[in-house]
């Protein structure tokens, strides 16, 4: 992969180099910001030491808040399908 396809970002004062393509750089910036913020926040709790132990809990959190979205979106999916449901029972209803 080329230097045009790396990315180096920042996460608790280490540098790391990434493989991503040159459209997906904005995203992953981003990621790295967040998952870099989070760490920080694990970190001033004073509660996890050790950079591993501090990234598993981030990775744990950020996964739950995820699962969290996702279970949310798929909820708010559902009451859409049954209020379009209802819609087509009364557009069917006065087309009688």
């Amino acid at each position: 992969m080329s230097d045009s396809d790396t990315l180096e970002v920042k996460i608790l004062e280490k540098d790391y180099l990434v493989a991503c393509p040159d459209d997906q750089k904005p995203s992953l910036r981003q990621a790295a910001g967040h998952l870099d913020s989070k760490m920080r926040e694990i970190r001033a709790s004073g509660k996890v030491h050790g950079t591993e132990r501090i990234a598993v809990m981030a990775a744990l959190n950020i996964t739950y808040e995820f699962m969290q979205t996702s279970d949310s979106m798929s909820d708010e999916a559902n009451q859409l399908e049954a209020l379009e449901s209802k819609l087509d029972k009364a557009l069917k209803k006065l087309k009688a």
